[in-house]
């Protein structure tokens, strides 16, 4: 009898911001959102894990780590600064506490959420030992989840598809760090913002990557439109295999019941009321003190609804609406499945469904709650949740197709990466882009500081590639960090460049930069090379 599969792909990115004590106060905010996510994606994560290794659940799934995101989790720095936002955080939430003993509607939550604080800390340094790429690694090895690989900046790839030297270099990047940070290779790789065009499949095929997921788009509006739709995978004419994400839109987040987290206490309390979690001149940041439920609103806000029990915010009642909601999910995908598979005679059926960490989190506080309860009911559904490679037993049967340019992004088409907002970043890039390829060919046996440099340059080119940097000009979320993160790489790299024409260099500047910027530590330059 034919099967019905589900593949669960969660994304884990985070841009590389990454700041020294001394500038961590100026930029708080920016660190705050890295942090947040450690506590309400990572960890949480990993406790799911466990749970479902633990009980034995019959589900695997998969998981992207971007490099820029293992290089801060596993950043020593990085880890202090987090411990220390979290020693803070406890000391505000046992302020709150004592601030609302006398409204009994809230104290219940300020004790409930000081206790989550004390509780994450405690994950954080004790149970997971302040490594929990470590720990992910485990979950690997054992089989629980299947770790894919992604572009050594989380590039869009579209804009580089006739730069050849430059997709060798991100892959590759990529590619190694599964290896690096985990201690497996990746057979699976994840093509950031799902963007495709035409030439990618042939740089993957000869790293030896076995397969990679496109956007549904990609399948269907092909020169060879796949038989059996998205419903299961195909491959390219160079035996790259192929699934097709499913198109979905998470509109749970503003259920009434879930917790409302625009209206976070840090932004309401005088400044002095939030010491030690906020300091003298220090931006303001969302605290995860969130009292009140999705049907509160600001139109609400006379004092006396403040205490009304249908606006505060309830564990059980959100739970409960978890519930109903990963029923509803799981619901529709099963039929889905069952309505392919009566069309599909004699054939598994699949299908992909790709997350990332700002969908289950920055909008929605239950988000891996609800992923978890969908992992669970989908098992018990009689679905089989399975990986990419456990459904590659048959590969050499897959349709061959020719897909389509698109990408996974807001219209589909990449438009928010290259808009009237944005257009600039990629002109200097592709200009960049020449100058590393010339400077590899010219450079490849050279030693000493001119390495150090090259090296130095190849980093910054690639910070400067990622392509968070663009949509987040595009939708105006900290854009102006956005844009100095952008101009600081392509001033270093032309820094850099410049040093290689005039033969001078300030080694000062070198090793200050080196020392701010520590990702990829393995950086050979001569991945630019091209390739014979």
């Amino acid at each position: 009898m034919a099967s019905k599969n589900i593949s669960l792909l969660i994304n884990l990115h985070h841009p590389y911001i990454r700041h020294t004590d001394e500038s961590a106060l100026a930029n708080a905010q920016e660190n705050s959102l890295f942090f947040e996510k450690i506590s309400n994606v990572y960890i949480p994560l990993l406790n799911m894990l466990s749970k479902i290794e633990s009980e034995k659940i019959n589900a695997k799934i998969a998981v992207v780590f971007s490099t820029p995101l293992c290089a801060l989790l596993s950043d020593s720095a990085v880890k202090k600064q987090y411990v220390n936002y979290l020693d803070n955080l406890i000391e505000f939430g046992k302020k709150e506490v004592t601030r609302t003993k006398s409204i009994k509607e809230l104290n219940k939550s300020a004790v409930e959420y000081l206790e989550d604080a004390i509780e994450t800390k405690r994950y954080f340094t004790e149970v997971y030992e302040q490594n929990l790429l470590k720990h992910f690694a485990q979950f690997a090895k054992n089989g629980v989840i299947e770790i894919l690989a992604t572009c050594g900046t989380y590039m869009f790839m579209p804009h580089y598809a006739d730069m050849s030297e430059i997709l060798n270099a991100q892959i590759e990047t990529g590619l190694y760090s599964v290896k690096y940070y985990f201690g497996i290779p990746a057979e699976g790789f994840f093509l950031p913002e799902l963007g495709y065009a035409p030439g990618i499949e042939k740089v993957l095929r000869m790293y030896g990557v076995n397969y990679t997921i496109l956007p549904s788009q990609s399948f269907l509006l092909g020169e060879v439109t796949p038989e059996n739709g998205i419903f299961t995978p195909a491959r390219c004419y160079n035996c790259l295999s192929l699934f097709a994400a499913d198109k979905i839109k998470l509109d749970y987040n503003q259920n009434p019941f879930y917790k409302n987290k625009n209206k976070d206490i840090a932004w309401e309390l005088e400044g002095a009321e939030l010491t030690p979690f906020i300091k003298k001149g220090q931006a303001r940041t969302g605290s995860g003190f969130c009292y009140w439920n999705n049907l509160f609103s600001e139109s609400d806000s006379n004092p006396k609804n403040l205490k009304k029990q249908e606006y505060i915010y309830n564990r059980e009642n959100a739970y409960n609406q978890v519930l109903i909601d990963s029923d509803n999910f799981v619901s529709v995908y099963k039929q889905k499945l069952e309505d392919a598979a009566r069309l599909i005679k004699n054939t598994d059926v699949s299908l992909t469904c790709v997350f990332d960490d700002e969908m289950l989190y920055q909008s929605w506080s239950e988000g891996i709650l609800w992923f978890e309860n969908v992992i669970r009911k989908f098992a018990e559904s009689g679905i089989n949740v399975a990986t990419f490679s456990d459904l590659l037993f048959d590969k050499f049967s897959f349709q061959k197709i020719v897909p389509y340019s698109a990408s996974g992004s807001e219209q589909s088409y990449g438009e928010d990466y290259l808009s009237n907002k944005n257009s600039y970043m990629l002109r200097y890039l592709r200009k960049a882009c020449e100058r590393i390829v010339d400077l590899a060919g010219r450079f490849p046996d050279d030693s000493g500081l001119k390495v150090r440099l090259l090296n130095l340059g190849s980093r910054e080119l690639m910070l400067a590639q990622s392509s968070e940097w663009a949509k987040m000009i595009e939708t105006d979320y900290f854009a102006d960090y956005a844009k100095k993160a952008f101009k600081d790489s392509i001033v270093a790299f032309t820094a850099v460049f410049d040093a290689l024409g005039s033969n001078t260099v300030s080694t000062e500047w070198l090793c200050n930069l080196e020392k701010n910027h520590p990702i990829f530590p393995w950086m050979n330059f001569r991945i630019f090379c091209p390739k014979k």
